[in-house]
């Protein structure tokens, strides 16, 4: 059995940075903010929250081998990459991008009245040098209720976007007062990010923007504390 282990990652304690058209959140190290308690756990490297103001966005740059996920809260995304895609993410759609040799790509918020919320997530992928590629699904987590819905893995089942890593993940809106458990099989490790709302975990409670790590825990329950909680769950290797 495998020594339990759990970290919580306070929203408030999480990276910032902000550039006026750009304000974000990074849980863990990234760009000018550096801290080495907090590389990353396990596969998953980077969750960033990033809105974006109206009109604005971020040019074409490059990226390699990384398995790059965003998730779009609040608000429309556009984006372009060098493999010749172009389109609008929305919420409840769910863009998975490989970098593998190498993609050069843009995100930009075609609004010019509302910002952009949007989670884009970052997995190191099981072998570098992979051929560059794209996917796109729409999820209604919302009129799923109170269940998790598989929304990326690597076997692609359930109509999951494909990475190529060991890892899955799961997404549920939870209602106040429900419970959701959830099995993690031995050797496993898991990381819940709150996107909205509030649960309470372990006899802790976990608002917008909170995060925990747990290594050696079997089953973990969730309680709604708000009217409704947006979540995610990374079951990882």
């Amino acid at each position: 059995m495998t020594k339990q282990e759990m970290r919580i990652r306070p929203a408030g304690d999480r990276g910032v940075a902000e550039f006026g058209w750009l304000s974000s959140r990074h849980s863990f190290s990234f760009g000018s903010y550096y801290d080495p308690e907090h590389m990353g756990f396990r596969s998953l490297r980077v969750i960033n929250d990033d809105r974006v103001m109206p009109g604005q966005g971020f040019g074409t740059h490059p990226h390699r081998d990384m398995e790059i996920i965003s998730i779009v809260v609040e608000g429309a995304l556009e984006h372009k990459d060098s493999m010749g895609n172009g389109s609008l993410i929305r919420p409840g759609d769910i863009q998975r991008m490989t970098a593998g040799t190498g993609v050069t790509h843009s995100e930009f918020n075609p609004s010019q009245d509302d910002e952009v919320r949007f989670l884009q997530i970052w997995i190191e992928p099981e072998t570098p040098g992979l051929e560059p590629g794209y996917e796109q699904r729409s999820f209604d987590a919302s009129g799923d209720r109170n269940r998790w819905t598989l929304v990326a893995s690597r076997s692609g089942r359930e109509s999951s976007v494909v990475v190529h890593q060991d890892v899955e993940l799961h997404r549920a809106v939870i209602d106040a007062d429900s419970k959701l458990t959830s099995r993690i099989a031995d050797g496993r490790h898991a990381w819940i990010q709150v996107i909205e709302g509030a649960v309470e975990f372990d006899g802790r409670t976990l608002s917008k923007g909170d995060g925990v790590a747990m290594t050696g825990v079997d089953q973990l329950t969730l309680t709604g504390l708000a009217q409704e909680s947006d979540v995610l769950l990374f079951d990882l290797a």
